[in-house]
């Protein structure tokens, strides 16, 4: 009997490597494989590695973000989407507050920012705007961890203060992730894969350690999977019948004559003739007693367990 294994792919290969960008090779994937890891990886690259961004800010005089203010070449929306571009390397839990005082005429850039000791900024020479006179800029950020892309509805808090306003936030460190797949020989067989990734991060994550948690996720997640619970059948209609034992014993149910039912014709007057009159009469029987009567069918046996169900009592 011819025996089938599926060949184990080699450990991932550094093509290129820099501190923000990287291109990785896995050997000798099953064919198919390759897509199905690349689009895996590429995934949970994308939305699952943790990372820093500014959740809401605060500005002076502003109180919503369709303003302007005098002596700033920007407006509010646009000030707002150049804080968003700031990367930052948080490492405290906690929310961070980050703060810029500036005074014109200048250019301000991340560089004006005052960051706390659990902060680091990345991108000290990110512009934000020009104050073309002597205007002061007071602005306080939060800074926070989190994952993937959230909308700023989802980061709202109960109380939001006055003048505060909250920003969609883009967490992940990665700026780019891209796969490509090629075939390759692995013995007497050239349509095996090789799976190329290439990787750009921020900065805050070095493009290796994005890759290696990437798959450490990956195996967590269906190592968690593996296997199917064990539950008999009994054991999955034990609370079922706990739950129709009170109306079992229900006497006020047990008491409902059998007209009441809302049953055919013919199947209240075979009952009646076996002298089953009450609900109560009926729960005592099993369903091959009902089939010995006379006038009682399949048909009939169906109707009469549908019109017990509605008491919660089933057949012995």
């Amino acid at each position: 009997m011819m025996e089938y294994s599926i060949t184990l792919p080699s450990k991932p290969r550094v093509v290129s490597e820099s501190e923000t960008e990287g291109i990785y090779e896995i050997d000798g994937l099953y064919p198919g494989y390759g897509h199905t890891l690349g689009n895996s990886l590429r995934r949970i690259i994308l939305s699952s590695l943790p990372g820093a961004a500014i959740t809401s800010v605060k500005i002076d005089g502003v109180e919503h973000e369709f303003s302007t203010m005098a002596g700033v070449r920007e407006d509010i929306v646009t000030l707002l989407l150049n804080l968003k571009k700031l990367r930052f390397e948080v490492l405290s839990g906690e929310a961070q507050k980050v703060t810029l005082n500036a005074k014109g005429p200048k250019k301000v850039t991340g560089a004006d920012l005052v960051v706390p000791g659990q902060v680091r900024l990345l991108t000290p020479n990110s512009y934000l705007c020009e104050l073309t006179d002597k205007t002061s800029l007071d602005i306080e950020c939060t800074v926070e961890r989190g994952l993937g892309y959230v909308p700023r509805d989802l980061l709202k808090k109960e109380r939001v203060e006055i003048g505060e306003i909250s920003l969609d936030a883009a967490f992940s460190p990665i700026r780019r992730a891209n796969y490509e797949v090629e075939n390759m020989r692995v013995g007497d067989r050239t349509d095996f894969n090789r799976l190329r990734i290439m990787l750009e991060t921020d900065g805050t994550l070095s493009p290796r350690a994005a890759l290696e948690q990437s798959l450490e996720i990956m195996i967590t997640q269906l190592k968690s999977i593996v296997g199917f619970r064990e539950e008999t059948l009994e054991q999955s209609q034990a609370p079922v019948a706990e739950s129709m034992a009170p109306a079992v014993d229900s006497s006020e149910a047990l008491k409902t004559r059998i007209e009441d039912l809302e049953l055919g014709s013919r199947t209240v007057a075979a009952l009646e003739k076996a002298n089953i009159r009450t609900v109560g009469g009926l729960a005592r029987k099993k369903e091959q007693d009902l089939m010995e009567i006379e006038g009682l069918g399949p048909k009939s046996i169906q109707e009469i367990k549908r019109a017990l169900a509605n008491f919660g009592i089933v057949l012995k």
